[in-house]
């Protein structure tokens, strides 16, 4: 009986030897056939996916002329590289819209690392967007999506716009812009960040580089805050940046860090020597906890905080 049982522990540890030396021969080909039953399925999803988004057709150095359809050219469309696809907008890399005007004059020229052109011809320019108008003014924005009509002559963006500016960087809630103009349109909501620190919030900016000009405009309601101060003015503003003076229209309203306020009208912001100056010609109203005094005139350095009140001054003392 022992011997029995050995015999069939002995064959039981054969049987163990002979399957470990086939699985340790065929190891490779299990593995590899493991293996690529895992490729196969990957590069069927990588196909499917490359079916959905690959292009059918690609054009280096693209380079286009559009007409309208009494044969006037509309634009010039160049580009690194043009991109069609089956069920979305073409695509163009570092792309330039020359556009021109009735007279087939140029309008402006658009610069983008990124374009797509819709079933209805209709460009749209993504990211950062450079404008160069008739006159050479730079306009530079970025925005998801800046619509060119070309049947219209406008740009047109309803998304969020980031505008660079002068020393200062201009957030808005859209744009529009003639091509044939150099003022450019910042709509809704402005806010401006300056270099400095000041901040500036006001709604329909109106950005103006006619005649080597910088200026920009508001007639809307516009709050300016700088470091110790605050400004309300109820009528917008007229900014140069050409001389740094800031025109506050209106009703104007001063809150100091303080607790004291100033009531005027038609404040200038004068930013031209490196500090900050208030000054107006208007009848002004000055408060504070101790006093109330009142002038024809008033000239306020912020960085010596020194107010000048001029002509006819009557003061009240509590």
């Amino acid at each position: 009986m022992s011997i029995f049982q050995t015999k069939k522990i002995q064959s039981f540890i054969v049987f163990i030897i002979v399957l470990a030396t086939i699985l340790w021969i065929f190891q490779d080909n299990i593995l590899r056939m493991s293996v690529l039953d895992g490729t196969n399925d990957n590069e069927n999803l990588n196909q499917v996916e490359y079916e959905n988004s690959s292009y059918f057709e690609k054009i280096d150095n693209f380079f286009i002329r559009e007409y309208s359809d009494n044969q006037q050219i509309l634009h010039l469309i160049s580009a690194d590289a043009y991109y069609s696809y089956k069920n979305s907008p073409v695509r163009l890399l570092k792309v330039e819209v020359k556009t021109f005007d009735k007279k087939q004059q140029e309008g402006v020229t658009l610069n983008a690392n990124l374009a797509e052109i819709n079933k209805d011809g209709e460009i749209f320019f993504n990211g950062k967007v450079l404008i160069e108008t008739i006159n050479d003014a730079i306009h530079e924005v970025s925005t998801e999506s800046l619509m060119y009509l070309s049947n219209d002559g406008q740009l047109l963006s309803n998304n969020d716009v980031v505008y660079t500016g002068e020393s200062s960087i201009i957030n808005s809630q859209g744009m529009s812009m003639n091509v044939n103009s150099d003022k450019l349109l910042l709509s809704g909501d402005v806010h401006i960040e300056y270099e400095s620190g000041s901040l500036l919030d006001s709604s329909n900016l109106l950005i103006n580089h006619t005649n080597d000009e910088k200026v920009y405009q508001s007639s809307e309601m516009t709050i300016y805050q700088s470091t110790d101060n605050e400004i309300t003015a109820d009528s917008g503003f007229i900014m140069n940046m050409n001389n740094n003076l800031t025109s506050l229209l209106g009703n104007v309203k001063i809150i100091g860090k303080k607790g004291t306020s100033l009531y005027s009208s038609n404040l200038i912001v004068d930013q031209s020597n490196g500090s900050e100056v208030y000054k107006t010609n208007e009848p002004t109203r000055y408060n504070s906890p101790e006093s109330s005094i009142s002038s024809n005139k008033m000239y306020y350095d912020t960085g010596s905080e020194k107010i000048k009140l001029i002509g006819n001054v009557v003061a009240i003392y509590e």
